[in-house]
C-alpha cells in the first residue's frame, strides 16, 4: 500500500497524532500554555458573572443602588481583565515561539528526509511538489498553530466554562441554548469530512503550480528557442484555474458550514430571551442572571462560530500534515548504514563488480550480470552506444543507487555495508551536467573542502594548467557563476566541476561524460585537467568523446547492459568489426 494510500484512508485525528509524535518540541511547556489559556477565557466569563452582581446586588439592590457594591464590582472586573489579558499575550508568545520552533525542526527533517531518498525516486516526483512539502504545506500548519491553534485553545476552554456557568444559572436554558446548536454540529461534524478531502486537493494542485512555474522559469531558453510561450502560459493557466476551482470549492463548504453556525446562533439567542422572560415571571430567574445568560449565550456561540474558521484552518493544515508525512513515511531504497556501518579501507581503492544486475521499477534490465575487477590507481574508460548502461554503471559505483543482484565492492567491501560519510569523502563522482551552486567559483569549489585556503585555491588552479584561464574570469576566483553556473560556458562549468574534485582528493574518481558536451579547444584544456586529477588514482570515465578512452589505462565496452569487451585501447581498436573499433571508426570519422 502506498503512502498516498494510507493518508487518503487516515483520519483527521490520527494524522494530527503522527504529526505531533513527529514534532515532539510542540509538547514541552504545553500544560504551561493551556494554564493560560484557561486564566485568560475564565477572565472573560468573568464579565457576565459581574453584570449580573452589579444589577442584582447594585442596581436592583433592596435600599436602592448600592454604589459600594457596583464599584467594588468594577474594581475586581478591571482587575480580572488585566490579568486574563496579560495571560492570553503570555499564551500567544509561547505558541508562536513553540511552534516555530517545532516546525523549523520539521522542515528541516523534511528537507533531509526528501535529500536522502534516492536519485531515482526524486526524479520520479515532480520538483515542485517536493519543494511545497518543505514550503507551504509546512507554512500551513504554521499557521494554523499560530492562529487556529491559539483560538482553539482559547475558545475550547472558553466552551466548558461558559457552559458550566451556564449552568449554574440556570438549567433550563442552556439545555435550550444545546437544543438549538445539536443540529449546527452535526451538519458541521459532516463538512468537517468533506473539508478534509477538498483541503488536500488544495494542497497537491499546490505543488502541481509550483512545478509547473519552476519548470517555466528553468526551462525558459528552450521555451523561448522552440517558439512554445504560448503552450507553456496554458499549461500554467490550466494550473491555476485548477488550483482556483478546487480553493471555491473549499471557500463554498467552510461559508456553509459557517452559515449553519450563524442561523443556530440566531436560533439560541431567540429562545433564550422567550423562555427566560417565562422563567423570569414564574420568578425562577432573576434580571441580573437573565442578562449574565444572554452575556453566556454570546460567549458560547461564539467559539461555534469561530470553530468554522478554526475548522477551516485545520483542514488545510491537516492536507499539508498529511503531505508532510506522506514524503517522511517514504523508506530511503539506499539507506545510510550509519553507526552499524564500517569505513572504507585506507589506501588506493579497487572496485568490484560481482554478478551486478540493474533494472527500474516496472523496466526492463539495464545492466545484467557485470562481473569485472578494476584495479586500484588505475585509469579506465567506460564506453558504449547512448542508453547502454554507461551512467547506471557509475551510479551503481558511487552507490546512488543500489543493484537488484549481486555486489559493488571498494577496497573489497560491499558498498552496502559503508558508512555515507566514509563513502562521500573517499568517493567523488562529477556529473555529466558539472553542476554549480549560486555562488562565485571559491565557493564553489570549498562545497568540497570548506578550510580550503586561498594559496591552497591558486594552487589547485595552477596544477591543473588552469591559472591562465581563472585569471581571465571578470573577478577571477571571485567571479559569480550564477544560479546553476549558468553565467559559465558548459565547458567552464565543468573545468571548476573538475577542480571542485581535485580538492577534495578523493581515492575513487567517477567521471560521467565529463567532457561530453564542449568545444574542441576547451577539450584540450579540460583533458589536460583531467590528465592532474586522475593522476595516482583509481578513475572509472564514463567516456562519450572517445579521447577519454584512448588516454585510459583500459577500456571496457557497454552494450545493451551487458560488458562485451575489455582491454587497452591500442588492443581493442584492432579487433575487427568488433563494437568498440565501430564506435571508435564513428567517432573519428565525426571529428574530421
Amino acid at each position: 500500500m502506498t503512502a498516498a494510500t494510507i493518508s487518503a484512508e487516515e483520519g483527521t485525528l490520527a494524522t494530527v497524532k503522527r504529526g505531533l509524535k513527529l514534532s515532539p518540541e510542540l509538547r514541552p511547556g504545553f500544560a504551561g500554555t493551556l494554564a493560560l489559556a484557561i486564566v485568560s477565557m475564565a477572565g472573560r466569563v468573568a464579565v457576565p458573572i459581574a453584570v449580573q452582581q452589579g444589577i442584582d446586588k447594585g442596581i436592583r439592590a433592596a435600599g436602592g443602588p448600592d454604589l459600594s457594591v457596583i464599584g467594588l464590582v468594577v474594581v475586581l472586573t478591571i482587575a480580572t481583565l488585566v490579568v486574563s489579558t496579560t495571560c492570553g499575550y503570555l499564551m500567544t508568545r509561547r505558541l508562536f515561539t513553540v511552534s516555530e520552533t517545532a516546525l523549523g525542526a520539521l522542515r528541516s527533517r523534511t528537507f533531509r528526509h526528501i535529500h536522502d531518498l534516492s536519485m531515482l525516486h526524486q526524479q520520479s516526483e515532480r520538483r515542485g511538489s517536493l519543494t511545497s512539502r518543505v514550503t507551504t504545506d509546512i507554512d500551513q500548519i504554521t499557521q494554523f498553530l499560530q492562529t487556529g491553534g491559539v483560538m482553539l485553545l482559547v475558545t475550547s476552554g472558553q466552551l466548558v466554562v461558559t457552559t458550566i456557568v451556564m449552568l449554574a444559572y440556570s438549567w433550563q436554558l442552556t439545555l435550550v441554548v444545546f437544543a438549538a446548536f445539536l443540529p449546527a454540529v452535526v451538519v458541521i461534524r459532516l463538512y468537517q469530512r468533506r473539508l478534509a478531502k477538498v483541503y488536500r486537493t488544495v494542497r497537491e494542485r499546490t505543488g502541481v503550480l509550483l512545478g509547473a512555474i519552476g519548470e517555466s522559469v528553468v526551462g525558459a531558453l528552450v521555451i523561448r528557442a522552440y517558439g512554445v510561450a504560448g503552450r507553456t502560459e496554458r499549461r500554467l493557466d490550466t494550473a491555476v484555474d485548477r488550483l482556483r476551482v478546487s480553493q471555491q470549492q473549499a471557500l463554498r463548504t467552510s461559508v456553509t458550514s459557517f452559515s449553519t453556525g450563524e442561523l443556530a446562533a440566531g436560533l439560541a439567542l431567540a429562545a433564550v430571551v422567550a423562555v427566560g422572560v417565562w422563567l423570569g415571571i414564574g420568578g425562577g430567574i432573576t434580571v441580573g442572571q437573565l442578562t449574565a445568560f444572554l452575556f453566556l449565550v454570546t460567549l458560547f456561540i461564539q467559539p461555534v462560530q469561530i470553530a468554522t474558521e478554526v475548522l477551516n484552518e485545520a483542514q488545510n493544515a491537516v492536507a499539508g500534515w498529511r503531505r508532510v508525512l506522506d514524503v517522511l513515511d517514504i523508506e530511503p531504497d539506499v539507506a545510510d548504514p550509519a553507526a552499524e556501518g564500517v569505513a572504507l579501507p585506507e589506501g588506493p581503492l579497487s572496485v568490484r563488480f560481482d554478478d551486478v544486475s540493474y533494472r527500474y521499477p516496472g523496466g526492463p534490465v539495464v545492466l545484467a550480470d557485470v562481473d569485472l575487477e578494476i584495479p586500484a590507481r588505475t585509469k579506465v574508460a567506460v564506453v558504449g552506444e547512448t542508453g547502454s548502461g554507461k551512467t547506471t554503471f557509475a551510479k551503481l559505483l558511487t552507490r546512488l543507487m543500489d543493484p537488484v543482484s549481486g555486489a559493488v565492492r571498494l577496497g573489497g567491501v560491499p558498498l552496502t555495508t559503508v558508512r555515507f560519510d566514509s563513502l562521500r569523502q573517499r568517493v567523488v563522482m562529477v556529473p555529466q551536467d558539472g553542476f554549480l551552486f549560486d555562488a562565485t567559483v571559491a565557493e564553489n569549489i570549498r562545497f568540497a573542502r570548506p578550510d580550503l585556503s586561498d594559496e591552497q585555491l591558486e594552487l589547485s588552479f595552477t596544477e591543473l594548467g588552469l591559472a591562465d584561464w581563472v585569471a581571465g574570469l571578470p573577478h577571477g576566483v571571485d567571479t559569480p557563476v550564477g544560479e546553476r553556473g549558468e553565467a559559465l560556458s558548459v565547458g567552464e562549468r565543468q573545468l571548476v566541476a573538475l577542480v571542485r574534485a581535485y580538492v577534495a582528493d578523493p581515492d575513487l574518481l567517477v567521471l560521467d561524460e565529463a567532457t561530453s558536451a564542449v568545444d574542441p579547444a576547451t577539450e584540450v584544456r579540460l583533458q589536460r585537467a583531467l590528465d592532474a586529477v586522475t593522476r595516482g588514482r583509481t578513475t572509472v570515465a564514463i567516456a562519450h568523446r572517445l579521447s577519454t578512452a584512448r588516454a585510459a589505462d583500459e577500456v571496457i565496452v557497454v552494450d545493451a547492459g551487458r560488458v562485451v569487451q575489455r582491454g587497452p585501447h591500442a588492443k581493442l581498436v584492432q579487433e575487427q568489426d568488433s563494437i568498440y573499433a565501430k564506435l571508435y571508426a564513428s567517432w573519428l570519422e565525426q571529428t574530421r
